[in-house]
């Protein structure tokens, strides 16, 4: 139980994360709108946590989803609730620097 748990928190590592963003990955900043139009990742749209249940439909057909935010706790909460609803295929990316540099 206790590492079913911890994958929900742990943000991907290495060449999953690199893979799905060079196979077009949905980049989904899930940071305020604030710390959103202060910097974040080319193509990556803006859907604030707190904002996930209600944007649920903007998810399904993509083959990938990478959710990031500032040090990744909010981003685990994101992919939770996504995975909850249904939608299984959620890299949870961690910091929003760390995911910019894998974006070219």
């Amino acid at each position: 139980m206790f590492n079913l748990i911890k994958s929900f928190f742990k943000a991907n590592q290495g060449s999953d994360l690199q893979t799905a963003i060079n196979e077009g990955a949905f980049l989904v900043d899930v940071r305020s709108p604030q710390e959103f139009s202060a910097g974040s990742v080319k193509g990556a749209v803006n859907i604030p946590v707190e904002n996930i249940k209600a944007k649920l439909a903007t998810f399904p057909n993509k083959k990938s989803t990478v959710v990031f935010c500032q040090s990744g706790g909010r981003s685990a909460m994101a992919k939770m609730i996504l995975k909850q609803n249904g939608i299984s295929n959620v890299i949870n990316g961690g910091n929003w620097r760390r995911v910019k540099e894998c974006v070219k």
